[in-house]
């Protein structure tokens, strides 16, 4: 219930639903009984023969407490004043209206409920959707994609449909079931407190049924996540299945998981779809032995009880299983909301590790160095950077180089804080890092990584991304310092042609340099470059290479190059191995050193 309740958190303010939702529900249930209610008079007026037999004195006035006293009342009155047809025809009027009022507030409730069902998903998946963007960098490592898209899209509908429709169930259904049993004491108590004893054994059977649903439906969430996983795998590696033939093994592997979600969700339908006729012919047999035990009582004149009312008990009974059956097939299905909320909070309580000082300053600008003291960082157990110091000054470039696995794009991670050090602080202007707000501290700060991220957005949209208001003569600026206004104005659209799926239209060159125009439009004054040019070939990396010495122009800039020959006129060149700085100096200084930095360029040398 700890769960449900959380879950039911997310429909706040839930009184502006509950409230009108709980005053058109009742008049609703008033009406709707008083449908059936109305039977008795019907049923009395034509079953009244002729005039002169139905005519009878009026007693006393009933107390408005006896509705059914008040009814038949009414119904004399109306025989001995309008006759037999006058009053069969008021009795229908009747009907007619209450069938009218209670169908207009049920629509009402029903639009209200429906309000604060797509209210509830908002709010869910507003703060599932928010969370996620909060979360570290280091927790999408660790996660498969799949089933965080899973939790958002899929579970979330889950808890929508199954835990807003059970809070429905909880008002509407028992307040309906009530008003019958009220109605059924009003007109044969001693026939009532028989009939009702189905509603426990129907209760206890079916929850026997679906003991084990709740098992199933966490098994079934987990299934379906692993499929949406296989198929983002597949559709994001397409080329490299094709390439290596593995076609068959992704079909097989994903026909294996969509078997094995299809199974338990038949035997979850199976569990579900069992409640419901064995709720039905527990009602179907009580109301066959109502007729029984009630005909006889007619028929031998052995109690008050009318034929007239005896039929409409027998109506009303039959609707008394309608709210009985909703209740038990709300109860089995609540067992898969849960199992969806549990997955859906579980992604809520995951609290980013990097997250603002309570009193957190803005940084304003950068006008002196970047300081990284005694820095150590850990990947679960595993040290990757060891004892690191290094003072970045203000419009120096620094290049770090290493072996891979030395550290390089760890260190590079830390500075806009995407993680933060177990030990030692990193100083901006000679503030802790930790002491701004990570929005302004990444402000100043440009990125431009190895893989060319794109939105599935037009050129001018991926350049101007994140900004608000800007125009094209700032975008066409920014193209053409990064080298890309040329062919993007060779392009079917120009600036409003759609680069695909991650970029997919344009080639690898073409997609990095957009990159360094976009990084170029937010003009920080601090750049982090990682490998930038290293899976491009050797004409597209003279066109980038050429970008990014534009965009490193009077500003400060971090760059880690695999191709050593791109930073030789670094201010300085930072040597990592293994999480430690080996060595550090310029190009001319390292080589005399004769280290591991004249090792990396002799090789590459070799290589080349």
């Amino acid at each position: 219930m700890k769960t449900y309740f959380r879950l039911l958190s997310f429909a706040k303010p839930i009184q502006r639903f509950a409230i009108p939702y709980l005053f058109t529900t009742v008049f609703a249930v008033i009406f709707g009984t008083l449908n059936l209610a109305l039977l008795a008079p019907l049923l009395q007026t034509l079953f009244a023969g002729k005039l002169e037999d139905a005519i009878k004195p009026l007693g006393p006035k009933p107390s408005p407490f006896d509705i059914m006293g008040m009814f038949e009342y009414y119904v004399q009155y109306a025989i001995n004043n309008y006759g037999i047809m006058g009053t069969l025809q008021f009795v229908c009027a009747a009907i007619i209206i209450s069938t009218l009022l209670g169908n207009f507030f049920k629509y009402l409730s029903q639009r209200t409920m429906e309000n604060l069902r797509v209210h509830t998903l908002l709010n869910l998946r507003k703060t599932v959707f928010d969370n996620v963007m909060n979360l570290h960098l280091g927790y999408f490592s660790n996660e498969r994609k799949g089933d965080i898209l899973s939790k958002i899209a899929s579970d979330v509908q889950v808890v929508q449909f199954s835990v807003t429709g059970t809070l429905q169930v909880i008002f509407k259904e028992p307040l309906t079931l009530i008003a019958y049993v009220v109605w059924l004491f009003l007109i044969s108590p001693k026939l009532t407190l028989v009939s009702l004893l189905v509603i426990p054994i129907s209760a206890f059977v079916i929850s026997r049924i679906v003991k084990q649903l709740k098992q199933q439906a966490v098994l079934s969430h987990q299934t379906y996540s692993n499929m949406i996983s296989y198929l983002d795998e597949a559709l994001s590696g397409i080329k490299i299945i094709k390439a290596f033939n593995a076609t068959e093994f992704i079909k097989d592997r994903f026909h294996k998981e969509n078997v094995k979600y299809s199974d338990i969700t038949k035997s979850m339908a199976r569990r579900q779809q069992l409640a419901s006729p064995t709720s039905e012919f527990f009602g179907v047999a009580m109301v066959a032995a109502i007729v029984l035990y009630g005909g006889s009582l007619v028929v031998n004149r052995s109690s008050s009880l009318s034929p007239a009312d005896f039929l409409t008990f027998i109506a009303m009974f039959s609707q008394v299983m309608r709210p009985a059956k909703a209740i038990s097939d709300s109860f089995s299905n609540i067992h898969s909301g849960i199992a969806a909320g549990e997955r859906v909070l579980e992604l809520i309580d995951q609290k980013p590790m990097v997250t603002d000082a309570p009193n957190a300053l803005s940084a304003n600008g950068f006008y002196d160095s970047l300081d990284l003291n005694n820095v150590h960082f850990k990947y679960n157990e595993k040290a990757v950077l060891q004892g690191i110091d290094l003072t970045i000054k203000k419009g120096s470039t620094v290049a770090l180089v290493g072996p891979s696995g030395g550290g390089k794009s760890t260190l590079m991670d830390l500075l806009p804080r995407f993680m933060d050090p177990q030990d030692g602080n990193i100083m901006l202007d000679g503030k802790d890092i930790k002491e701004l707000t990570a929005q302004s501290l990444r402000s100043l700060m440009g990125v431009v990584n190895q893989e060319s991220i794109l939105f599935n957005d037009t050129i001018f949209n991926n350049i101007a991304f994140g900004k608000q208001d800007v125009t094209l003569e700032q975008v066409e600026a920014a193209a053409r310092i990064a080298n890309a206004h040329n062919f993007i104005m060779e392009t079917e659209n120009g600036y409003q042609t759609n680069v695909g799926d991650r970029g997919t239209k344009l080639s690898g060159g073409q997609r990095q340099r957009l990159c360094i125009a976009r990084a170029v439009l937010n003009n920080p004054p601090i750049m982090l470059l990682d490998e930038a040019t290293s899976a491009l070939d050797t004409e597209s990396e003279k066109l980038v290479q050429d970008a990014l010495n534009k965009l490193m122009q009077n500003r400060t800039s971090l760059v880690i190059a695999h191709r050593l020959s791109t930073i030789q006129n670094a201010d300085v060149i930072v040597v990592l191995e293994d999480g430690r700085i080996v060595e550090q100096g310029t190009h001319l200084q390292l080589m005399d050193k004769n280290g591991l930095y004249r090792r990396l360029i002799d090789m590459q040398t070799f290589n080349d």
